[in-house]
């Protein structure tokens, strides 16, 4: 392999004096038109070079295009790596065509197109850096391994920051001559400064590693975060910040490091057993709670949900009754309320909507009393997790309530905000 290079040297020098001769004795002796006619020879060279790779490269890529069968394959194509190979040994080939052409004969020209050259040669090296990130990220996509993913992205930005540094540093010391050593040792006044700038950065990189490792949340989960009053699925996870797509099709950011400081409901689960949950109350005006009469409960004995529950009730406070003084008053002894007959009608009604999941917690419960009422919430899980599905299936069930309430005598309360 040596040899070989060592002949395409050797090949390429005297290829290079032949040109400088056929321009001396044929275009010009002027030094300045010999300068631009070789750096468009050189340039056309190189560019040659290039389109020459690139047509043995990608009919083999394309062969195996499939991202199922072969991901490596088609990532490596798919992040443009193959276009950078194609350009780094057109710019190797191309080094040694420079040096030939300028070298021996334009010195300080020959300086001048070096550093050029090794300023584009570091920026090509750079940008291949970023496509083999790329191309890794793109394989595991490819896969479907989504925590790999997250944590592929926090150290390929991390990389990408620190490379960023590291290629300022290179592009001043090649354009004005100065060893890199020496740049950098003049920052060391400046570390703290750095540290701080760079503060999210680092806090964002740990925060993608614990994703990751913890396997907590991945792109495309379905999050809430009480904190922002957000909730909607993980669009991305950045470095520095994290894109939520809400259910209003809205984009929101937040700081990556937030997943990690933040408290953050995962609802996935929900959407994975397609089924979504309801945890909504209705405040009622206390005033309007009452004992049960026998006109009430005549009335209520009519309503097919709760008919088997009033008559065993019935008789169990019959007989817990009997024999107490003064029976006929209606707070002596155990007694039905309106409230209390209300929550096992709408548990009831809950219990026969085939919109709930049945298999899942379904619960009529009170709250702590308020200045504005007595909330009475309604704790369920409906069995579509579409939001048209859910808040149709949401309000269909508060709708009734509301609508019923006013059969058991109860009044809800209207709570205005200013």
């Amino acid at each position: 392999m040596k040899d070989e290079l060592q002949e395409t040297r050797y090949f390429i020098q005297d290829m290079a004096q032949d040109v400088h001769r056929f321009i001396a004795d044929n275009i010009s002796s002027n030094w300045l038109v010999q300068v631009m006619v070789k750096f468009l020879i050189l340039l056309a060279f190189v560019l040659l070079v290039d389109l020459l790779v690139k047509l043995i490269l990608f009919p083999f890529f394309n062969r195996y295009k499939n991202e199922t069968r072969y991901p490596r394959f088609k990532a490596i194509h798919s992040s443009r790596v193959t276009y950078s190979i194609a350009n780094l040994l057109a710019l190797m080939v191309g080094n040694i065509m420079l040096a030939a052409l300028f070298s021996g004969y334009y010195r300080d020209t020959f300086d001048f197109f070096k550093r050029i050259y090794n300023l584009i040669a570091v920026l090509a090296v750079a940008r291949f850096g970023l496509r083999i990130m790329k191309a890794f990220e793109l394989y595991f996509l490819y896969r479907k391994n989504y925590y790999k993913i997250v944590a592929l992205r926090a150290i390929s930005e991390t990389i990408r920051t620190i490379g960023i540094f590291i290629l300022v540093v290179v592009i001043i010391s090649i354009i004005f001559g100065i060893r890199g050593s020496t740049i950098i040792g003049s920052l060391g006044a400046i570390t703290a400064v750095l540290v701080l700038v760079f503060r999210d950065t680092i806090l964002g990189f740990m925060t993608s590693l614990h994703v990751a490792t913890s396997k907590n949340l991945k792109v495309g989960d379905w999050i809430a975060i009480p904190k922002y009053n957000l909730e909607g699925t993980i669009d991305e996870i950045n470095l520095l910040t994290t894109k939520i797509l809400n259910f209003d099709k809205t984009i929101s950011t937040i700081p990556t490091y937030d997943l990690l400081s933040t408290e953050i409901r995962n609802n996935q689960v929900m959407a994975e057993g397609n089924m979504r949950r309801i945890k909504k109350s209705i405040v009622f005006n206390i005033k309007s709670f009452r004992f049960i009469d026998e006109e009430l409960f005549e009335k209520l004995q009519h309503v097919n949900l709760i008919k088997d529950y009033l008559e065993n009730k019935n008789v169990e406070i019959q007989q817990s009754r009997s024999g107490l003084p003064n029976a006929d008053l209606l707070i002596n002894g155990r007694q039905l309320t309106n409230i209390g007959v209300f929550r096992k009608y709408a548990l009831a009604y809950l219990r026969n909507d085939k919109d709930i999941d049945q298999d899942e917690v379904v619960l009529v419960r009170q709250l702590e009393i308020t200045p504005q009422g007595m909330p009475l919430e309604i704790y369920c899980f409906a069995n579509r997790t579409a939001m048209e599905d859910f808040e149709e299936i949401q309000a269909d069930i508060f709708d009734h309530l509301l609508a019923a309430s006013r059969d058991f005598d109860l009044e809800v309360m209207q709570v205005s905000r200013i």
